[in-house]
């Protein structure tokens, strides 16, 4: 029988879990209810209690309450249900979570179900699902669920979204105990970036390594993809990395929308990855419908309703560059970066919107002078990120580092 954790504070919401608990039970499914609050009593009885919880985080109940802290208490219960989801799937004890509440078990709950693998099936119900949602989801495939009211009681309006998140993990959990969708045979993995404005580039790289034998994911750089890649790459599960669309690091330098953080460009190198990596999208950082007052001077190309985005300048071409550098001089693999003299996207090629040779010049200038002396490879090509010769030159030489797929599988 398929087995749901159902996880949250059943001090403070135990008549909704108690609710949800019968609901799974009722759609065939197997419960087990994990307690991660602090304070009061537990409202309904629970089958993994809070103080196992908090051994597993490497404390107590006790040590947490003498803290007076919520915030440390939150981080604390956070780790220790990590520990037990991380546990009971490995023991095949797990085909699926559902956590329901507010800001605080939201936390907990969501930081618990990164620790699982890609795959596994999990489902938030909060009411903090709105707005920016990217601490919550991580680079993970977690599904955020909008309560609606807050997870207050059971009323009309909650009921009927904790019976549809019931039903939801439910039929996720019954599909995850009958087996993986059929694989795509034992081909070695890649993940590659991409965006709109570098797409024909990749699609020729993704094309040849596909016939060389990978199978190559697609991220988008959207600041979740960038993410995914990072969190794929650190825990092992990619044989290399093509890294041809770098525009959350630009987007992140300018403060946008859609960076990944400080680590963007980080992971593959740590865990000794090989890695092809290009400059596609540094002419660009990205925003929503509207840039702040302190960019509107720039030239602003609309990208769509929802999306705007400013050209770089040379001075911040040249910060992005020496970035770019100091984190390929880091890594541990095998690493090359490969130059598109003739632009780094649609719009920065000869007669587009963002044709800047200034900009450029000051960005391969400080990628040349940062990486002179290292055992980074570098490649200047006579071409823009989309030219398909490009694409493929890049697929070519991450075939070579990576070893073949013979060498290269995970």
């Amino acid at each position: 029988m398929p087995q749901v954790v159902l996880m949250g504070t059943l001090d403070t919401k135990g008549p909704e879990y108690g609710w949800l608990r019968d609901r799974l039970r009722a759609r065939g499914v197997s419960v087990l209810l994990v307690d991660t609050g602090t304070l009061d009593a537990p409202r309904v009885a629970p089958d993994i209690p809070r103080e196992e919880v908090a051994r597993a985080a490497g404390t107590d109940l006790a040590t947490l309450r003498a803290h007076g802290d919520r915030g440390v208490a939150v981080t604390a219960m956070a780790h220790g249900a990590a520990a037990v989801l991380a546990r009971l799937h490995a023991a095949g004890r797990l085909d699926g979570v559902l956590s329901v509440g507010g800001s605080g078990n939201s936390a907990i709950s969501t930081s618990a179900m990164r620790a699982l693998p890609v795959g596994v099936p999990k489902l938030m119900v909060s009411s903090m699902a709105c707005g920016d949602v990217a601490p919550y989801v991580g680079g993970k495939d977690l599904t955020l669920m909008y309560s609606v009211v807050d997870i207050a009681g059971l009323n009309r309006v909650s009921l009927r979204v904790l019976a549809n998140a019931a039903d939801a993990i439910a039929g996720m959990a019954v599909g995850y105990a009958a087996g993986r969708p059929a694989p795509a045979g034992d081909r070695p993995v890649v993940g590659a970036t991409m965006a709109g404005v570098t797409t024909r580039g990749v699609d020729a790289a993704r094309e040849r390594l596909a016939g060389l034998g990978y199978e190559v994911l697609v991220f988008h750089a959207s600041g979740a993809g960038g993410r995914s890649l990072e969190a794929m790459a650190a825990g092992g599960l990619l044989a290399a990395v093509l890294d041809a669309t770098l525009l959350e690091v630009s987007t992140g330098r300018l403060g946008g929308v859609g960076g990944a953080g400080p680590e963007r460009l980080e992971a593959a190198g740590r865990a000794g990855v090989p890695q092809v990596v290009s400059l596609g999208a540094l002419d660009m950082a990205k925003f929503g419908p509207a840039v702040p007052e302190r960019l509107r001077h720039r030239h602003v190309h609309v990208h769509n309703p929802s999306v705007t985005v400013v050209r770089t300048s040379p001075a911040e071409c040249a910060a992005m560059g020496r970035e770019v550098a100091a984190k390929l001089r880091a890594a541990t693999g095998p690493t090359a970066l490969f130059v598109p003299l003739r632009g780094l996207s649609t719009l920065s090629v000869a007669g587009g919107v963002y044709h800047d040779p200034e900009a450029d010049a000051a960005l391969f200038e400080a990628v040349r002078a940062g990486l002179a002396g290292s055992a980074v490879e570098l490649h200047e090509l006579d071409a823009d990120v989309n030219d398909p010769a490009f694409g493929r030159a890049m697929a070519d030489r991450l075939h070579a580092l990576a070893g073949g797929p013979a060498r290269a599988a995970c």
